[in-house]
């Protein structure tokens, strides 16, 4: 007969909402600087040269074919342990915050994913828009920016505000270094007081609800930005 107790979530809820609060900050900062990665992986991809698009496939395939959590000891254990002597003068050191890492590592993993749901909406553009944009002289950047740019985060909104939400699913895996998320916290008040089935109910809960916000804060971006206004 198990017996319930929800009074060490209860009683740490401030902890658990901080972690939460963690949770939401590094999020929203790899979705804001994930979504520049992938606009720029994007624009490479389409219209820069042979080499440049060598490159920005090689970082895409090398990021979508290898585990994530793989990615964080690697740019937390690995490049965070590299030490550069330059010309016996000073040296570089790239030890970084668990905070630090995480977010480098979200960054790179969603601006892989992003790159190709963008590139696809890019490539979903009629030429004949583009044509229109010239002969309505047009700058390059006003036509990148209105003739192709805000239709295509328009017709792949859904699935790259799908790829955002994800992403904060997967920022629990940070917790592996230390990052003091929402994860982080549940785990180290289940070792302290042995309730696990609670505590990870109200986690998932809790993940449930920041998803459902991000869910409802993309929803009223999209009728802000990306609804047209209706033909009379």
């Amino acid at each position: 007969m198990y017996q319930f107790n929800f009074r060490p979530v209860f009683d740490n809820l401030d902890m658990l909402l901080q972690g939460a609060w963690l949770t939401v900050q590094l999020s929203f900062s790899a979705m804001v600087l994930g979504l520049i990665v992938s606009i720029l992986g994007a624009v490479a991809k389409t219209s820069g040269g042979r080499v440049l698009r060598f490159i920005v496939d090689i970082y895409v395939e090398a990021i979508r074919n290898t585990p994530f959590l793989i990615q964080i000891f690697f740019i937390y254990f690995g490049v965070g342990s590299l030490q550069l002597d330059v010309f016996g003068l000073f040296e570089i050191r790239f030890a970084m915050s668990p905070y630090t890492a995480a977010l480098i590592a979200l960054v790179i993993n969603v601006g892989a994913y992003g790159t190709e749901i963008i590139r696809a909406g890019i490539e979903s553009i009629p030429q004949g828009q583009v044509e229109a944009g010239r002969a309505l002289s047009l700058s390059k950047v006003q036509i990148f920016r209105y003739v192709i740019l805000k239709p295509a985060l328009r017709n792949i909104y859904p699935s790259l505000t799908s790829q955002f939400i994800y992403l904060m699913l997967t920022s629990s895996v940070v917790s592996v270094i230390s990052a003091n998320d929402l994860a982080a916290a549940g785990a180290d008040l289940s070792a302290r007081t042995f309730a696990s089935f609670e505590i990870y109910l109200a986690l998932t809960v809790m993940y449930f609800l920041l998803a459902f916000g991000f869910s409802t804060l993309f929803g009223v971006l999209r009728r802000a930005f990306f609804t047209y206004p209706a033909s009379r």
